[in-house]
């Protein structure tokens, strides 16, 4: 692993007036303000509703590894100079591993990073096929689960520090256990991979730590007591339980 904790430093934290504003509001980043996070396994994933703060949550842990907000590589050759912080990444940062250390202080070419956020990965696939660093295949040319899956293989390919932000967004269900296969090999050979998803496929990763995030903050859970699986569960045995809420006989 290359990063343990999360936490904002007491000289860095929002004082009262900001704590009443977003994002320090929100109650996952109240949460963390006061206790930080601590991770325990090599995958852990971050489950939550829309407006729930999990995006918020990896775009800032990501920024705390020296990836931007926007999304790229560690390291990298190609994007945008001088990215902006993001609020909460302004303040948020890492304790790191000796190896995570290390990946931080060496060279840009053997760093081993990546930030992918489903807003911006489509542009990555349009236009980064065939660039020196990225991945040679052209996926502008492929769907766009198939330019996920590729950009997933060529970048995530060693050890490294890996964040996502609801990568399922382009992937059907035979796509996502292909990146369940991915995140558990990225596991056990010494990666790190930190995930925020709406999938519950995803989040049944073998051995992975799942943080369901909400109204109360964030909680560890087993993946059998995630109010997504849940849901899930009783759309699928009974929609009709669900939609009758919402479509007119």
């Amino acid at each position: 692993m290359f990063v343990e904790r999360v936490y904002v430093p007491e000289g860095l934290a929002p004082d009262g007036a900001q704590r009443g504003q977003w994002p320090f509001a929100v109650p996952c980043v109240a949460e963390l303000l006061e206790h930080g996070l601590t991770f325990t396994q090599p995958v852990t994933f971050l489950v939550g509703d829309n407006g729930s703060g999990k995006s918020t949550l990896v775009e800032a842990i990501a920024e705390s590894f020296k990836l931007d907000a926007y999304g790229g590589r560690l390291g990298r050759l190609y994007g945008r100079p001088d990215p902006t912080k993001t609020p909460l990444g302004e303040v948020l940062r890492a304790e790191t591993t000796s190896a995570g250390a290390r990946m931080l202080a060496g060279p840009r070419k053997r760093k081993k990073g990546f930030f992918l956020r489903a807003e911006t990965a489509f542009n990555m696939t349009e236009n980064l096929g065939g660039v020196p660093g990225y991945w040679e295949e052209d996926t502008s040319a492929m769907s766009h689960g198939e330019g996920f899956l590729t950009m997933f293989r060529s970048m995530f390919d060693a050890p490294g520090f890996y964040v996502m932000d609801e990568p399922e967004a382009a992937l059907s269900f035979t796509a996502c256990l292909q990146l369940v296969g991915l995140m558990h090999q990225l596991g056990q050979s010494g990666a790190q991979v930190v995930c925020a998803t709406h999938s519950p496929v995803l989040a049944a990763t073998p051995g992975a730590d799942i943080i369901e995030v909400g109204g109360e903050g964030f909680r560890r859970v087993k993946w059998d007591e995630l109010e997504l699986v849940d849901h899930w569960r009783r759309y699928l045995a009974d929609p009709r339980a669900y939609l009758r809420h919402l479509i007119a006989p």
